[in-house]
């Protein structure tokens, strides 16, 4: 069985074509060696009363249902935070990030609660392809 990563990072406040473009690249890395829950994919916009409850709930079952999370911590964001929080302290899911910053440029509450902190997503995406994916393991 395939195993599902919810693609966490910047969105609010975040120029939509860099919140898309990484997203898209993690997607042609799987292939259709995984099942992806991106956020994007709803049209939900912030800033919205109506909507913000539904963005953070849905945000919350994508990590529930998810095995992993690939974290794009390029920037210091509240709701990538509040995420890798939730799903490390909470669930206990695998959090692999990457990250341009040193590691004494991160923020401590990152490191901690990130499984794993790489320097780009090419390395994050080989690293969760070599430790998770369904093929590896048998």
């Amino acid at each position: 069985m395939k195993k599902k990563i919810y693609l966490c990072g910047p969105i609010m406040d975040e120029h939509e074509g860099l919140a898309r473009a990484w997203r898209e690249e993690a997607k042609k890395r799987f292939g259709q060696d995984f099942i992806l829950l991106d956020p994007m994919r709803r049209n939900f916009k912030d800033r919205e009363v109506d909507s913000a409850n539904e963005i953070v709930e849905f945000d919350l079952q994508d990590i529930r249902d998810a095995d992993i999370l690939l974290v794009n911590y390029s920037k210091n964001s509240v709701g990538t935070s509040m995420e890798v929080f939730f799903a490390s302290q909470n669930l206990g899911k695998f959090v692999v990030a990457f990250s341009p910053y040193t590691f004494k440029d991160c923020s401590p509450w990152m490191v901690r609660f990130c499984t794993k902190i790489l320097p780009n997503l090419e390395t994050a995406t080989d690293y969760i392809r070599e430790h998770f994916l369904v093929q590896h393991m048998a």
